[in-house]
């Protein structure tokens, strides 16, 4: 894989650490600014709603750039929001950090997709895609945990620091290693903006986006309250809980990477195995949550099912809009997003009404089921046809 991928990658772990390092220094980071938990709890909700403006608007306002200089320009403000909340004096300018390092997220992520998918052959541009995105699943599995230690050995603020460190690293591997790349040639053209909007005509843009919302929407809704079913239905102590998220990170990078391989060469199909299989898993840990030995296999088989959505999921859309992919593929970084929050509220209300900690499970299994019905019928509409030869027209649409 060229050196670019992985210059990608670091910004992608920077980011990652950035949404979800927070998480584990939530209590301290409260007590410092005086505030509640709940009021905490902004920081990460505020976060996510703000990828999903940047994810559209962002990328929209970048799309006359050249595509290397965008990712210069968000990675800037990628290291300006977390230097932000490094030295934040109160809660507000901590909030105003977050949504900094926030809006770069989503576009980041779209048009590094598109990079990342124009520096490989047809045949291997999935496997870019997972290339770019293990950098997200490697901050699950190693940089949350790491961050959360290192927080509250020398404090919450030393986690954005290092982050901010990353961010540098990531800016200077950009301009080292991503070539000039241009969307519309050595002029800004006009009506790119125009050309990337006609791409929602497509129905099949529009599936995508249903698909990733109800697909990843439902991984990531069982997954916002697994400590709670981790602890009251399997039994397990409390200090035991970070090192099973480790195992479902570690199932996120595998199935990241087997998918993107699969990809290349079978897109329709490993979407379809990874919606079955998420949606098999799902309910097989709901019905046995309470035997320690079948949650931990779930837990893995959750991650390397879910994640393993990603690649096919990002390159339907990009086939689809195949023209004009930049947007559509930022729209989509959007919908992970926004299905992360559908799912965590669906569960939530679940749980809410009494219905117990393995609920949220049930949801995600609906709400894959529900992308597996999806996906069946846009399979059977005109133009739904999401084969290799298909994707491999992003190839001569994007150059």
């Amino acid at each position: 894989m060229p050196l670019a991928l992985y210059a990608l990658a670091i910004g992608g772990f920077g980011i990652g650490l950035t949404e979800f390092g927070i998480l584990g220094l939530l209590p301290e980071v409260a007590t410092d600014f005086g505030v509640s938990e709940t009021t905490a709890g902004y920081l990460i909700s505020g976060y996510a709603l703000s990828v999903a403006l940047g994810a559209v608007l962002l990328t929209a306002a970048l799309l006359r750039f050249d595509q290397k200089k965008a990712l210069l320009g968000l990675m800037i403000l990628f290291i300006a929001g977390n230097l932000v909340s490094a030295l934040a004096t109160d809660y507000s300018m901590m909030l105003v950090g977050r949504i900094l390092a926030a809006l770069c997220h989503g576009a980041f992520f779209g048009i590094g997709t598109v990079v990342a998918t124009g520096l490989v052959t047809a045949e291997r541009k999935a496997a870019a895609i997972a290339t770019m995105f293990a950098g997200l699943t490697i901050a699950n599995v190693a940089g949350v945990p790491l961050g959360t230690l290192l927080g509250q050995a020398a404090g919450w603020r030393s986690t954005f620091w290092a982050i901010t460190i990353i961010g540098i690293v990531s800016f200077i591997s950009i301009i080292i290693l991503v070539p000039n790349t241009s969307n519309s040639g050595e002029k800004p053209a006009p009506g790119v903006l125009r050309r990337e909007i006609a791409a929602f005509k497509n129905p099949q843009v529009w599936y995508s986006i249903v698909l990733t919302i109800l697909g990843f929407g439902g991984m990531f809704g069982a997954f916002t309250y697994i400590a709670f079913t981790l602890t009251d239905v399997s039994g397990f102590v409390t200090g035991a809980v970070p090192w099973l998220l480790i195992v479902f990170g570690a199932g996120m990078v595998i199935g990241n990477i087997i998918s993107g391989k699969l990809t290349d060469r079978f897109p329709a199909r490993t979407l379809l195995i990874a919606f079955i299989g998420l949606t098999i898993v799902l309910a097989l840990f709901a019905a046995f949550a309470q035997n320690p030995i079948i949650t931990i296999a779930a837990l893995f088989l959750m991650g390397g099912f879910g994640f393993g959505t990603v690649p096919p999921l990002q390159m339907r859309i990009m086939s689809h809009a195949a023209a004009a992919p930049t947007l559509a593929s930022g729209a989509n970084v959007a919908a992970f997003n926004i299905g992360n929050a559908v799912g965590a509220w669906l569960g939530g209300l679940t749980i809410g009404a009494g219905l117990g900690y393995t609920s949220p499970l049930w949801v995600g299994a609906a709400m894959t089921l529900g992308a597996l019905v999806v996906l069946l019928i846009a399979g059977r509409l005109r133009g739904g046809e999401f084969t290799r030869a298909r994707a491999a027209e992003l190839s001569a649409a994007a150059v």
